[in-house]
């Protein structure tokens, strides 16, 4: 214990004298200062004070303290609550079509009305996978005219029987049928054709369930892109080649006159029009033209109306014209593809839709 500082000679309970004849009033404080009341036994210890405090006040004063801290913690607590569900919300939103299809076992995710084939991330560009989620949404079309056949390929859009072609494929026929790449086959009508585009829209005659494609975005195709085309070159259904996107907006000129369809000709190819040259036979007077997007994925005759896709699985265009030199070249060993296509873009064929689905034949 500290001890208080005395004058010199006296200790902390006065003189010996004091203690002999203790008086009221006589004790000193630690300063040699005379008390009016009895001094403690320890006088260094401050006196206590004349009263108790209330308890009461204390033990209400407590809540009141700290009951509005959790209240105002409460209040803020919906803030970072509300933005944790909006980032699970947007996950969830962005991962729900790999998800959907890792429970499932299906390669398919429901988008803007359509089917979108969906390759897996870690697979993005690997052809194998582009062809197994794409694949069973190309169909082989068999087309019969008044004197002879057209053999060509179509995409399915929905599920419930709509197919994407070319116009040249089915112009002029009196019936089609359509098979699928599980081998099913139907009957199919021809709903609506545009030959200014050189598309046609047919629906399967009591099909259901089957795969549509996702369709993807042509403007966002550069060249040098990975793609695939599927189709059904001289009657091989769900041929596979790849390539890459070799040039965009290519000004390619089609026929629109019947008699100029595919397989009208001696060597069953389409003929088109590029650069003011003639390919594959003559155009004839009644052409049209369209921007195509070029790839130096093999197309032979039977590609028409195919797909041509992109490293994750989507359309991003209709294969609707190829050179072939086998009509100049009196060696086999030059005919076939030399890699040079062309397709028409997805974009163009979804912005006509509609018109085909309403019934326009022009």
């Amino acid at each position: 214990m500290t001890e208080s500082i005395r004058r010199s000679g006296e200790s902390e309970y006065g003189t010996p004298q004091d203690d002999a004849h203790p008086a009221p009033y006589a004790q000193q404080d630690a300063y040699g200062r005379p008390h009016p009341y009895s001094a403690p036994v320890h006088p260094e210890w401050p006196p206590p004070p004349p009263y108790e405090p209330p308890a009461a006040p204390v033990t209400a004063a407590a809540p009141e303290a700290v009951i509005p801290a959790p209240r105002r913690k409460r209040t803020r607590g919906p803030v970072p609550l509300l933005a944790a569900v909006a980032i699970v919300a947007a996950a969830v939103g962005g991962g729900t079509a790999y998800g959907f299809q890792a429970l499932t076992g299906e390669d398919t995710a429901a988008s803007a009305g359509t089917t979108t084939n969906v390759v897996p991330t870690g697979r993005k560009g690997d052809v194998a996978a582009i062809a197994a989620a794409a694949g069973p949404s190309v169909v082989e079309v068999n087309a019969t005219l008044d004197n002879g056949s057209s053999t060509g390929s179509g995409v399915v859009v929905t599920s419930g029987g709509e197919i994407v072609t070319n116009n040249h494929v089915v112009s002029g026929a009196t019936s089609v049928k359509v098979r699928t790449s599980d081998g099913k086959s139907y009957s199919a009508e021809v709903v609506g054709t545009d030959s200014s585009k050189d598309l046609a829209l047919l629906k399967a005659e009591g099909a259901t369930g089957l795969k549509a494609a996702g369709l993807g975005d042509s403007d966002g195709v550069q060249v040098g892109d990975t793609v695939v085309a599927i189709g059904s070159p001289e009657g091989l259904t769900g041929t596979v080649t790849s390539g890459i996107v070799s040039a965009l907006d290519r000004d390619v000129t089609v026929p629109t006159e019947e008699s100029q369809g595919q397989g009208q000709g001696g060597d069953g190819q389409w003929p088109f029009q590029f650069g003011g040259r003639e390919f594959n036979g003559d155009t004839g007077s009644s052409t049209t033209t369209y921007k195509a997007i070029q790839t130096d994925a093999s197309l032979n005759p039977g590609n028409s109306g195919g797909a041509l896709i992109d490293a994750g699985g989507n359309v991003i265009g209709i294969n609707s014209a190829m050179y072939s030199s086998s009509s100049q070249a009196s060696s086999s060993s030059d005919a076939g593809s030399i890699g040079l296509g062309f397709a028409i873009p997805i974009n163009t064929v979804k912005s006509d839709l509609g018109k085909l689905r309403a019934g326009s034949n022009s």
